[in-house]
């Protein structure tokens, strides 16, 4: 088995990504395909199920094969996704009854205005917020809208799941309805205290519990490979929230452990051990994963548009042709000359928690480049992450000197060497930035003892770059004010326009 290699899939929001590592952590292989986002009215966002499952798919034949292996050249499987996704499926047909409502979607933005009175129960229960960003919302809002389908979840006819869970239950054909422990504490149905789901959380949010995911383990064995995909005997052994799996694929296994996700949303999660720190500062307490009986918990801080105002400068603005033109165009400037992007295209998240904030730029004058937009576009998401940092600070009373980063937009140097300065804090990027699927690969490994240990999976971390802070504390604090001052104008806006 040692020489067999771990497969991982990472299907995140703006795309489905399959890996091949070999034991040591090193990429094989790798091929991603773009997910089709679906924005029905303006906040909404869904993805076709189907879509998803069949790219996976496709995925998973075309990197075994191009690289010039075989099924029986995996030991095993390893799921990482975007998490609070959920979808709603048929018991016999096997088919979504509607699509998959995104983690970013804000359909059920009305429902959890209604039950802001909740707030402190489903804090204290499972760590979260009441907001339009997690699972539960999401699921009353489709059963509202279309009353036949709690009818027919109530009669047991449907079941319901994160994006794992839809996985799982496409890969093992219907034989396995799971999800684990991380995806289970990001639905406001699920204690994280009692390790269970919670029967006033799905009174309160009338939802049948027969439609719910069995829980499992984080590592170890969920089901097999279809013997539709593969006669061989290939075992679904790792899974985990995209967070999670990028925590652990970062080996931050130590309490005070920090590391930054740059993908589509950009999040910040630290290792706090067997201890649940309740946050009052807009932090989300979570699980982090369970292994061998052991529970881990983490605190996070969730930045909703990061990759994605990159994504945006491409697609809609049309002032890059690429992401890594946003780097040549940053790198070609002194300054941004006071300009201030603030990317809140679906709100604004920790600290802030505001659902009706809007975008807005400050600082415009005539000679305004699309180099100018595009580098203060980059620092948006510099200064998004430092509000979330120096809020653990506060939070844990931790000081961070270092920083393990990840994500496809590590690779855009003035981005990273942005963040050291404005955080102060060295920034290490790892070898491998993809490191959720590496994290979903070191799961499934260790879930049937391809590794055995986190301490020998810990010595197989690689680091490629290390950032450090070049520019002056008075300079820091500065550029640092005119963003919160640029954030506070945006939520004042806001608030005037809804009066």
């Amino acid at each position: 088995m040692q020489n067999k290699f771990l497969l991982a899939i990472d299907q995140g929001t703006t795309s489905t990504r399959t890996i091949i590592f070999n034991r040591c952590g090193d990429v094989i292989y790798e091929v991603s395909k773009e997910i089709t986002q679906y924005y029905p009215f303006p906040g909404w966002v869904e993805h076709d199920a189907n879509e998803i499952f069949e790219k996976t798919l496709a995925c998973m034949f075309e990197c075994i094969f191009s690289a010039k292996l075989s099924f029986k050249d995996i030991a095993a499987i390893g799921i990482t996704n975007q998490r609070e996704t959920i979808v709603v499926w048929d018991k016999k047909t096997k088919k979504p009854v509607y699509n998959a409502i995104v983690w970013q979607s804000l359909q059920s933005k009305e429902i959890t205005d209604n039950m802001s009175i909740y707030n402190d129960l489903i804090k204290e229960k499972t760590g979260l917020k009441i907001n339009p960003y997690f699972s539960a919302s999401k699921l009353r809002w489709l059963f509202d809208n279309y009353p036949k389908l709690q009818k027919r979840a109530n009669n047991g006819e449907l079941l319901c799941g994160t994006i794992d869970s839809w996985l799982i239950y496409n890969l093992t054909d219907g034989n396995v309805h799971a999800t684990d422990y991380s995806n289970a504490s990001r639905t406001l149905l699920f204690n994280i205290h009692t390790l269970s789901w919670d029967e006033d959380l799905l009174k309160l949010f009338n939802i049948p519990k027969c439609i719910l995911p069995e829980v499992k383990e984080s590592s170890g064995i969920f089901g097999y490979l279809s013997n539709k995909i593969t006669q061989e005997k290939i075992p679904i052994s790792g899974v985990a929230g995209d967070q999670q799996a990028s925590l652990f694929g970062q080996c931050c296994y130590q309490y005070g452990d920090l590391k930054n996700t740059y993908g589509t949303g950009c999040f910040t999660l630290m290792n706090t051990g067997t201890k649940i720190v309740n946050s009052k500062y807009g932090l989300l307490s979570t699980i982090a994963w369970k292994i061998n009986g052991q529970i881990t918990y983490a605190i996070e801080g969730s930045i909703f548009i990061a990759g994605a105002a990159i994504q945006w400068l491409r697609d809609e603005l049309k002032i890059i042709k690429s992401a890594s033109d946003s780097e040549k165009y940053a790198c070609s400037l002194q300054s941004t000359e006071g300009v201030y992007v603030v990317p809140a295209f679906t709100g604004l998240g920790t600290p802030y928690w505001d659902d009706e904030c809007k975008g807005a730029i400050f600082g415009l004058t005539r000679g305004t480049s699309k180099e100018i937009i595009t580098r203060a576009t980059l620092e948006s998401i510099a200064y998004q992450s430092k509000d979330v940092i120096e809020t653990m600070k506060k939070e844990t009373k931790a000081n961070f000197t270092q920083i393990y980063v990840d994500g496809g937009a590590t690779v855009n140097k003035y981005l990273m060497q942005f963040q050291a300065d404005i955080l102060n804090s060295k920034i290490i990027v790892p070898a491998t930035i993809q490191t959720t699927a590496l994290g979903a690969a070191f799961l499934a490994g260790l879930g049937i003892k391809y590794y055995k240990n986190v301490a020998e999976i810990t010595k197989l971390r690689k680091i490629n770059a290390i950032y450090e802070p070049k520019i002056s504390k008075n300079r820091q604090i500065e550029l640092y004010k005119g963003w919160k001052k640029a954030v506070k104008v945006t939520r004042m806006f806001k608030n005037s326009v809804k009066n």
